[in-house]
């Protein structure tokens, strides 16, 4: 029964060699331990606070990658604008140039036509001249066949001219 009911010398060397223990891990184990476990302290505020720095700076990355991105959209679509501006007025020039150069055509047109026109009127009128001095000549080489019918003629056309 002497362990569940210890003597005192037992107890006073158990008391006095824990002490001692005590003692000894105070003055070389304590400081060493409590100085490890502050720096772990440390050393783990200082990740939790350089994560919470990543964080922050994660967040602005991502709102200037928003921003960026928005602008990057914005100037694509005053691109698109400018280009469909310039597409469409480029456009309207080649329309207005073809209309111009149209126009320049059919008036071109026209007067070639018209000079065309008067050429083959006037052409037209020299036929009908020789074609009458030829009837003329055929029908007065008929009826003027003798002498005296050609004087009767010249007569009357000597007659008509001084009347006129």
């Amino acid at each position: 029964m002497g362990l569940v009911t210890p003597d005192f010398g037992l107890v006073f060397w158990m008391l006095v060699s824990f002490l001692i223990l005590l003692f000894i891990l105070k003055k070389f184990a304590w400081k060493p331990i409590l100085g490890s476990l502050k720096a772990r302290e440390d050393s783990i505020d200082e990740a939790l606070k350089s994560a919470e720095m990543a964080k922050d700076q994660m967040a602005k990355l991502q709102a200037d990658n928003l921003k960026i991105l928005q602008e990057a959209k914005e100037e694509r679509e005053k691109l698109l604008k400018e280009a469909r501006e310039v597409k469409d007025r480029i456009i309207a020039d080649a329309k207005s140039e073809a209309v111009l150069e149209a126009d320049k055509i059919i008036i071109a047109a026209k007067s070639q036509i018209e000079s065309e026109k008067l050429s083959a009127i006037k052409e037209i009128r020299e036929k009908v001249v020789l074609l009458s001095v030829d009837i003329a000549e055929k029908i007065i080489h008929k009826n003027l066949d003798s002498d005296s019918k050609q004087r009767d003629f010249a007569d009357s056309l000597l007659n008509k001219m001084e009347l006129n």
